[in-house]
């Protein structure tokens, strides 16, 4: 018998050096598993490449009018039909989605940024910083939003700027509130002492410490913000406050639908399916996050 001891066969990385896989990775996975989310999401990527792409997926120009061809029902030309000028519906519906999905992910964005900022500072320091945030954000929740929403649009005009800015400034009370619930839990703990006892400063505890771990039912929030935003820019747009030409939205395509609900019904049936679609879509995939997100969550996801 050999005494020469034989080389150990080196075992798998995952189990010579064992760790927890990252959070991320983990997320993704978890996402993965819910089929829903992940369809909801291939449609929702679809759309917003479609927008983006719009030049080069449409076969026409906007606003390139086919006197023809007015009121055109949907064909193999036309395959969303043609509105009374002869312009083609398919074009304005792909031009439309870009303004739509941008108001929708913009205003979102200014939301969460502000909401976030300030349920921060109030679950952090509490006590009157806390009460008086909560008293106006409570305040905030109270006013008809889309009564300040309409009135603000034709005081200011309504360009996608100042309909982003309108519509994020007036969303931000829900992420205030979560954010700030969040931050009551967490800066209890132990991490967060920690970093109080070595001397760091507040707002470098707020960003760098708490507020990552705040971060998923923020995310979540954020993607029916995006839901939201896109319905609320269709309301004003379909009451006419929203934008005009050139800029032009689905909402503002259902606004000029109304005179041919009837005639030409299909000039509302295309716009209003997109926005219901994105939008169902936005929820589903928010419903994926959320229980990708939720640390505790070992459901089964279909």
């Amino acid at each position: 018998m050999s005494l020469v001891p034989r080389r150990a066969t080196p075992l798998p990385t995952s189990q010579a050096n064992p760790r927890f896989e990252s959070f991320a990775h983990l997320v993704w996975r978890r996402f993965l598993r819910h089929r829903i989310a992940v369809a909801a999401a291939v449609v929702l990527l679809l759309i917003m490449l479609a927008a983006i792409l719009a030049p080069w997926v449409s076969p026409y120009q906007l606003g390139q009018p086919d006197l023809a061809a007015m009121l055109a029902p949907p064909s193999l030309h036309h395959p969303m039909g043609t509105d009374d000028l002869g312009i083609d519906l398919f074009t304005e519906v792909l031009f439309g989605g870009r303004v739509s999905l941008s108001i929708g992910v913009f205003a979102a964005l200014v939301a969460v940024l502000v909401g976030g900022a300030v349920g921060s500072i109030s679950g952090y320091f509490g006590n009157l910083v806390d009460a008086l945030l909560m008293r106006v954000t409570d305040v905030g929740l109270s006013v008809p939003l889309l009564f300040v929403v309409l009135l603000l649009s034709l005081l200011i005009g309504p360009t996608p700027v100042s309909i982003v800015t309108i519509i994020g400034l007036t969303s931000w009370m829900y992420p205030a509130r979560i954010v700030r619930s969040q931050f009551l839990t967490l800066k209890k703990r132990d991490f967060v002492e920690a970093a109080r006892a070595v001397g760091m400063r507040s707002a470098r505890i707020i960003v760098r410490e708490i507020l990552p771990n705040a971060m998923a039912p923020l995310i979540v929030n954020a993607t029916l913000l995006v839901g939201q935003a896109i319905i609320l820019e269709s309301v004003m747009s379909f009451l006419g406050a929203g934008l005009t030409p050139p800029n032009i939205s689905w909402g503002y395509l259902l606004n000029q639908a109304q005179s041919f609900t009837t005639s030409a019904p299909w000039l509302a049936i295309f716009p209003g399916l997109m926005i219901f679609l994105v939008v169902l879509a936005v929820n589903l995939v928010g419903d994926g996050l959320r229980d990708a997100l939720d640390p505790t969550s070992n459901q089964r996801m279909h």
